[in-house]
């Protein structure tokens, strides 16, 4: 099979995925990095990591896209901020993963059988609707659309979660959850606006 980057178009949309994340708020920061390692020593998630945060800005900077959407690196993220708030360059690490899922979904470089946008979405869908997460319909759309198995698999878990109170059976909706859809649309529309 042909590498991506061969082709023409596949060489615009690594043009454009890279432009993209050096304009994001701080993303030219990227460029000094030291390759020091402090980002992945802080990383709570990193041994299960394909690649440390360290080594997905190298790969960025060298220009191998392929290799830092394909890898699971950038969704094991915790949002912790502990290689934000550790970086001695300054790198807004935690946004630039945000940045990386994003657009890898936003220019279709994610691998076919990823299940990881799906939660992403089940997740804004939730979040849009209620003004949080609500597990039970975000693991339940998960569940039904992309991997029925895991139903049985993680049954005992979620009936111990639910009969402790942990996991409600019904979503309560947050004050002002409307709010947040509207900011959500309106998002959404502007990043429309731009491509």
């Amino acid at each position: 099979m042909t590498e991506l980057t061969t082709t023409p178009q596949a060489k615009a949309v690594h043009k454009a995925f890279t432009d993209d994340v050096m304009h994001m708020p701080a993303g030219e920061k990227i460029k000094i990095c030291q390759q020091c390692g402090t980002c992945t020593g802080s990383c709570p998630t990193s041994y299960l990591m394909d690649y440390g945060p360290r080594e997905v800005i190298a790969a960025f900077r060298a220009g191998m896209i392929d290799k830092v959407v394909k890898s699971n690196t950038i969704w094991l993220c915790t949002s912790c901020y502990s290689c934000t708030v550790r970086c001695p360059a300054g790198i807004k690490i935690t946004d630039l993963m945000y940045e990386l899922k994003r657009l890898g979904m936003k220019y279709d470089l994610l691998p076919k059988n990823s299940t990881n946008p799906a939660m992403t979405r089940y997740f804004i869908d939730s979040v849009r609707k209620h003004g949080r997460s609500h597990e039970v319909e975000l693991i339940g759309k998960f569940v039904m659309t992309k991997n029925p198995g895991l139903a049985f698999k993680f049954m005992g878990v979620g009936a111990k979660l639910f009969l402790d109170g942990r996991m409600p059976l019904f979503a309560k909706n947050i004050r002002g959850h409307d709010e947040i859809a509207k900011i959500s649309a309106y998002l959404e529309a502007q990043e429309a606006k731009v491509q």
